[in-house]
């Protein structure tokens, strides 16, 4: 459809008959798209000291793995194979190569997932989100009855409190499913003529799935140098404790480094093929500049990289403090602490709400980053005001697209762990005879399951996000490249489109 020259926006057909507006181009579309400096920032690099911080700890998490790992090859991984037979070879003291070999299955499973979760994403709108939507349903359904079942009253109580919430959402959100699917299908149809896209939103998947990887092998191994008893110990001071300590690390450096991956892989495309796409129309007006992507990448990449690396850090505090809550929790609930338990599990609910608002409010944040050049704290400012002044802000909430990707991502990290739950249960490996590994590795499982799949869905998020934020900023421009969208949005939320020529 872009050899139409009347026809700037490449999606739906526009049909008004249902709807309350019936916007036509304005002048004013032909506004400068660098106005601002935007997509031209000054060549400043923005928050260097959390660069710093971000490099330091990439390059420790690199010195450690490399110390963990020379000593976990010197001892042959501590044996171990792939299946039932191999599984039940390998030294029984500790995590042996077996692990790895699960893990790295449970990598290439959530990759497998998370791909096909995208294409099924891309293929259809308003049936992915009536699926996902009962699928999560299901499945916290089902955690709830298998916790009663096996008596783990703590864990029980609060997925009955998120099964009957999952249950009323459902209903509550199903008006707006028609908005939802649209912008779905307004952002697929930019990204079918433009398939940087996919290759931004693949590469950070394969990237993150080769840290995961990377991580994996270095649990391991720490695993196997520093537990008591253990063949590589030796005579360098092991403890349970430092091998808690040494795992906490490794484990926050994988998650900031993961957020960093999918922060900037957002930034790349909201300031490359949709943020071009909506300020200088689709690539036939030939107004795009050439190559957006790489342009885009290279500022989030250097520039703003400090600003990022900023943003997921919050987040990777929050995440390790849920983490760490539901731990206590379930470390609570073995020991017959059932109050503990459940305190412990409402206080990880309460960071992981307060995380994901963060989150919500972070990926606009870095799409004025990409857009404009700014540093985080000045981004988060203006995003805030902007969203306040236009009303925004309920349309995004409203919005079903973000928590539709969210609840695959939790199902894919559930798959996972499944995955890896049936693996131990018929490879029976050594190591786990007792099945005091079987908990760690589930929440491995999930944790990796989890990444990939949102490192994945934020190619979709950025498209939807960038539409919000162009939205705020110049809403008459979308009337122009999508006015069914529009048209639907002005019937909706009239205030969000408030001085527009009707």
């Amino acid at each position: 459809m872009y050899d139409q020259p009347q026809a700037p926006y490449p999606g739906p057909t526009p049909n008004y008959n249902n709807h309350v507006y019936a916007p036509q181009p304005f002048e004013s579309d032909t506004k400068n798209p660098y106005e601002g400096d935007r997509f031209k920032p000054k060549k400043k690099i923005n928050d260097p000291i959390f660069l710093v911080l971000f490099i330091a700890q990439l390059l420790g998490f690199a010195a450690l793995s490399a110390i963990a790992l020379r000593s976990w090859i010197s001892e042959g991984g501590l044996g171990g194979g792939l299946g039932k037979g191999g599984g039940q070879t390998g030294n029984p003291v500790t995590l042996n190569r077996s692990a790895v070999y699960l893990l790295l299955l449970v990598t290439a499973a959530a990759v497998l997932l998370s791909s096909l979760y995208l294409m099924l994403t891309r293929a259809f709108t308003k049936i992915i989100m009536h699926i996902t939507l009962v699928l999560t349903i299901i499945l916290n359904i089902g955690i709830c009855i298998y916790y009663w079942i096996t008596k783990y009253y703590s864990g029980a109580i609060i997925f009955t409190i998120i099964a009957l919430l999952s249950v009323v959402s459902y209903f509550g959100f199903r008006s707006r499913i028609p908005l939802a699917s649209l912008l779905f299908q307004v952002v697929m149809d930019v990204s079918k003529h433009h398939m940087s896209v996919y290759a931004v939103a693949f590469s950070a998947l394969l990237l993150t799935a080769a840290l995961s990887v990377w991580y994996t092998f270095t649990v391991i191994a720490t695993y196997a140098k520093w537990t008591p008893g253990a063949p590589g110990c030796g005579n360098s001071g092991c403890s349970s404790g430092k091998v808690a300590g040494l795992i906490f690390f490794e484990t926050f450096s994988y998650v900031w480094t993961s957020q960093v991956i999918g922060n900037v892989a957002l930034a790349t495309l909201a300031g490359g093929p949709y943020g071009c796409w909506y300020y200088f129309g689709p690539r036939s007006a030939g107004q795009m500049p050439k190559n957006p992507t790489i342009s885009a990448f290279g500022r989030a990449s250097t520039l703003s990289l400090g600003s990022i690396s900023f943003g997921s850090l919050i987040v990777t505090i929050l995440e390790m403090i849920r983490l760490i809550l539901n731990a206590a929790a379930q470390n609570a609930n073995a020991d017959g602490h059932p109050v503990e338990a459940c305190l412990a599990c409402c206080a990880a609910c309460f960071v992981g709400i307060l995380e994901n608002l963060v989150e919500y409010f972070h990926r606009y944040a870095y799409i004025e980053i990409a857009l404009y050049g700014k540093a985080y704290i000045p981004a988060a400012k203006d995003t805030w005001r902007l969203f306040k002044d236009r009303g925004v802000d309920a349309l995004v909430n409203d919005s079903l697209v973000g928590m539709t990707l969210m609840w695959g991502a939790y199902a894919i990290g559930l798959l996972s762990s499944l995955f890896a739950f049936l693996y131990l249960k018929i490879a029976g490996p050594s190591f786990n005879a007792d099945g005091s590994y079987t908990a760690p590795l589930l929440l491995f499982s999930f944790f990796i399951g989890m990444v990939c799949a949102n490192t994945l869905g934020s190619a979709i998020e950025a498209g939807v996000s960038t539409i919000f934020v162009g939205l705020g900023e110049d809403p008459h421009i979308l009337a122009i490249r999508a006015p069914e969208l529009f048209a639907l949005i002005a019937q909706v939320y009239p205030h969000v489109t408030q001085g527009v020529p009707q």
